[in-house]
């Protein structure tokens, strides 16, 4: 029984990282990479600003509505890129009261001005749509609309974008390097139902035939990813939380059945979320906005000022820890992993989705930092080390580039270790979290790349990491340190993908008092004192690497 739940951990834990696009054809694949790369026609604009009017007809599945673009020319150009899922039909495209010629290839769309738009120029173009929206099969591993209902029969209804882009559902310029300053969402629904979205809710207005449309208004810059929705019978509450830059409000959004169950959990364990990844990661980045939970129909995600909480009010992820040790049943999963997205992923974003280590690596490492920050440093280790089995090692963490392709399913758990063992190169844990900080200060709102952070860190740390990133990020396997004894001599090097691997470790022989080594891709030895016991040898199980006892011909 215990080995069937340990093989359920590693399932469930597979199952929530693996994020990779499955099998397309060759078409789909041109389509996706015209919808990932930064363009030409996608480089020569920046969004300033959305607005985005939509209708929803819950009973028949369809969305209707607008898509207002607001953007800066980056250059003199005429034609401009945005996207739009290949199942919503365009209806028109307007320009200062005229329609604009378009075309279409896959989910990329084609617009030509009339005119030549100056570089410097401000101007602004609304997209008309409708259609019937992809549905999720599997939300939110799978992209797309979930609509659902309540116990009660009432809708309760939401869209998950990851991987996908916020393009299967709106018109948009769906790269994670262009954020929008600020972005009006407005949703017309039935009267009897609340929509949420991101930021703060500015308005209502009643219309006619039973409808009544919500505007929200996110004040800080947002990427089309993490614009979101959520429509149900909702009750709602706000507290205020002393957060390190001041007030935080705190919104939450239950179902209404629900909200008894949700008000004493989320009232005890959102409070103490914060509080752990502020004192690790820096001021919570949303004040304008402030932090939202709402309940969604599917387990979660991350979607900025608006998390999607699905966790059914348990501890654990849906009762369950997935790192096989215990320790992450003491605190609710999702909250902690979406929550620590606001800065790693929402704040600090991936130009390229194929860096999203940096938001999936960070997010996981900062379950560790709760962990040690409510049970203990060893607690968080053992969290850390009981995520490891479901590390593959087969495919790079970093992903393909251009091509709208994140990495392998082990940026979660493996990223999570490279950032470990970052901090135990480092040894000063208070260096270590002002490194974090530092990240979250510097980068606070911006995209980025990979290479950025890793530069980052080597200079706050002052560590030549350069081949371990190459290693770690850059290749699937593990370094190997191969070691022999012989007599009371180790002899010891590193085997590996990165040519003058220069990864230090440590090692001991008593399980406390450990020793250093600085190995490199050759041989080299150090003799061991005479009285100690060379069979109880082991690595410090803080870097994750393979250690392996050979015999040299």
């Amino acid at each position: 029984m215990k080995f069937f739940f340990y093989v359920f951990f590693c399932a469930l834990f597979v199952l929530k990282s693996n994020a990779q696009t499955p099998y397309i054809s060759a078409t789909e694949l041109k389509s996706y990479a015209i919808k990932g790369k930064l363009t030409p026609l996608k480089a020569n604009y920046d969004v300033n600003y959305y607005h985005l009017d939509i209708n929803l007809n819950l009973e028949k599945q369809l969305i209707a509505g607008s898509s207002q673009f607001s953007f800066t020319a980056l250059e003199d150009l005429t034609r401009i890129q945005f996207d739009l899922s290949k199942n919503l039909k365009i209806g028109r495209i307007t320009f200062e009261n005229n329609n604009l010629s378009f075309s279409r290839e896959g989910d990329a769309v084609f617009i030509s001005f009339p005119k030549v738009i100056k570089k410097g120029s401000k101007e602004k173009f609304t997209v008309i749509y409708e259609g019937a929206p992809k549905i999720a099969r599997n939300p939110p591993w799978d992209g797309g609309m979930i609509f659902s209902k309540d116990n009660e029969g009432n809708h309760f209804v939401s869209i998950s974008t990851d991987d996908l882009g916020g393009s299967i559902w709106w018109p948009t310029k769906d790269l994670q390097n262009d954020k929008a300053d600020s972005t009006l969402v407005s949703i017309t629904i039935p009267a009897n139902l609340k929509a949420i979205s991101n930021g703060i809710l500015k308005s209502t207005e009643l219309l006619s035939g039973g409808l009544k449309k919500y505007n929200w208004l996110v004040n800080e810059s947002i990427n089309s990813h993490n614009t979101t929705f959520y429509i149900g019978s909702y009750a709602n509450w706000s507290e205020s939380y002393k957060s390190l830059q001041g007030k935080l409000n705190l919104d939450f959004w239950s179902l209404k059945e629900d909200s008894i169950t949700a008000k004493k959990h989320w009232d005890y364990e959102v409070p103490r979320m914060l509080t752990a990844l502020e004192f690790w990661l820096g001021p919570f980045p949303w004040y304008k906005d402030g932090y939202k939970i709402v309940q969604s129909p599917f387990v979660g995600a991350e979607y900025q000022s608006a998390n999607a909480y699905g966790n059914q009010f348990k501890k654990g992820y849906l009762g369950i820890d997935l790192s096989g040790t215990g320790i992450g049943l003491d605190w609710d999963y999702i909250l902690v992993q979406n929550g620590a997205n606001e800065w790693f992923g929402n704040s600090i974003t991936a130009k390229d989705v194929a860096d999203n280590w940096i938001k999936d690596g960070f997010s996981t490492y900062a379950e560790v930092l709760f962990a040690e920050f409510t049970q203990g440093k060893e607690a968080g280790n053992t969290y850390l080390y009981g995520l490891r089995p479901s590390i593959k090692n087969i495919e790079p963490i970093i992903g393909r580039y251009d091509a709208n392709q994140v990495g392998s399913k082990d940026r979660y758990a493996k990223g999570a270790n490279i950032i470990h063992m970052i901090r135990e190169l480092m040894v000063d844990d208070e260096k270590f979290r002002q490194l974090l900080h530092g990240l979250n200060h510097t980068y606070k709102h911006t995209s980025v790349t990979s290479k950025e952070i890793e530069n980052y860190i080597a200079n706050k740390s002052g560590l030549d990491l350069t081949k371990f990133f190459n290693q770690y990020l850059r290749n699937a396997r593990l370094p190997v340190f191969e070691y022999e004894f012989i007599n009371q001599v180790l002899n010891y090097r590193w085997v590996t993908d990165v040519k003058d691997f220069n990864l230090p470790i440590a090692f001991t022989f008593n399980g406390k008092d450990y020793q250093h080594l600085k190995p490199s891709n050759e041989w080299q030895s150090m003799s061991i004192d005479a009285n100690t016991d060379i069979n109880q040898f082991k690595l410090n199980p803080n870097y994750y690497v393979i250690p392996k006892k050979v015999v040299k011909k």
